[in-house]
């Protein structure tokens, strides 16, 4: 007996290292690719989109918009061109639930300030107040990295609209005009393919958790990399 595992060991640990390595292969092969929802229209709480939209199942993706960051520089979605990003609306004077979302977002900057593939993007809801020079205050206060973050004013017929109809952020109607006030929590996630992948509480901290895990997803799928 001594003398047939003496013939035969070296086969069976050749054996069993190769089950080591092919069996997670096998395994890796056929385990489904973990993949985030492609929000559409029609997906999302009828309160949040707009009438005209709301039978919209397919195809949506962000608008092409025109803004300028708290430099002064022009933004369109050239500076997001091939980039997962996390977009949200705000204003620099709210004192409800804005410094509590600035500071989440600042921490989700934290996490991602070394990712090429990944930026963030806040629309101010009152672009009258909020010149460049309040951005550019704001964004100095809160320790804004620039390279990886944008806060934006501009038109608010085409802020608000982009609210509206691209990320689909906000319960109520409106039409961007001086009594128009938008007031959202929301933080939203955008693909490379400037699709809405998730939407989160910006407020709240388990929610954040979340996002930041969604995002590794987001980037392990094979069309983001």
């Amino acid at each position: 007996m001594l003398s047939f595992f003496k013939k035969f060991w070296p086969a069976a640990i050749t054996i069993g290292v190769l089950s080591a390595i092919i069996l997670p292969m096998f395994y890796s092969a056929l385990k489904p690719e973990e993949r985030l929802p492609v929000f559409q229209p029609a997906m999302v709480n009828f309160e949040l989109v707009d009438s005209s939209m709301q039978h919209i199942k397919k195809y949506h993706t962000i608008a092409d918009f025109q803004l300028v960051n708290q430099n002064g520089k022009i933004i369109t979605q050239k500076e997001y061109e091939n980039k997962i990003y996390i977009a949200d609306f705000f204003f620099t004077t709210c004192p409800t639930i804005c410094p509590v979302m600035t500071k989440n977002m600042v921490a989700i900057q934290e996490v991602i300030k070394n990712d090429p593939d990944v930026m963030l993007l806040s629309h101010t809801v009152t672009p009258d107040i909020d010149s460049v020079a309040q951005l550019k205050k704001y964004a100095m206060e809160k320790g804004v990295i620039d390279s990886k973050w944008n806060l934006v004013t501009g038109d608010k017929k085409e802020i608000y609209q982009l609210a509206r109809k691209s990320y689909l952020a906000v319960k109520e109607d409106g039409d961007g005009g001086p009594f128009d006030m938008i007031h959202t929590e929301n933080f939203i996630l955008v693909d490379k393919q400037k699709r809405i992948r998730g939407f989160y509480d910006g407020t709240d901290a388990e929610e954040m958790e979340k996002l930041i895990d969604d995002l590794r997803i987001l980037k392990a799928e094979k069309d983001q990399q």
